[in-house]
């Protein structure tokens, strides 16, 4: 009788070969919430078995200015600066919920794309309210994932080592 190829693997003459350690984690991953939903998701999540992942909430400049201006602040609501923020950082995650956001994903995309930063996009919701975020992302996502379950994100955050 043969042992199965899977059976051979898993015996203790195999076990040798198993890699034992975990999988580092990502050096710094980075979570970009881009409209007041995904900030709450983010919020939830953000408490996570994380390593070295920041989480932060973007917004509109509030003088109006071009479209593509915008302000990023930390959870507990310190200002960030985009380029201070993206320095030594490994993977983005941008987060959305509605179209509010598209020309800041598009810039931070842009951003991230310029210094060969790997960046995956959540846009979570029922339906397409988020079709601008979408079409924002996909250029500069390497992960674009779309899903009506905020749990996703949580897991997509676990599959990035973040």
């Amino acid at each position: 009788m043969y042992a199965s190829e899977s059976a051979k693997a898993a015996s203790a003459s195999e076990s040798r070969y198993r890699i034992t350690v975990p999988i580092a984690p990502a050096r710094n991953a980075r979570v970009i919430a881009l409209d007041t939903r995904a900030a709450s998701v983010a919020r939830r999540i953000s408490d996570g078995p994380w390593a070295n992942a920041r989480f932060y909430t973007c917004e509109a400049a509030p003088d109006r200015g071009p479209a593509d201006e915008f302000l990023l602040y930390r959870l507990d609501g310190v200002p960030a600066a985009l380029d201070d923020m993206l320095r030594d950082t490994d993977v983005v995650v941008i987060m959305a919920t509605d179209d509010s956001g598209g020309t800041r994903a598009a810039a931070i995309g842009s951003a991230c794309s310029a210094r060969a930063i790997t960046t995956a996009g959540v846009v979570l919701g029922d339906g397409f309210e988020a079709d601008d975020a979408v079409a924002a992302l996909r250029p500069h996502a390497r992960v674009l994932l779309l899903s009506a379950d905020e749990s996703d994100a949580f897991e997509l955050l676990r599959a990035l080592r973040v």
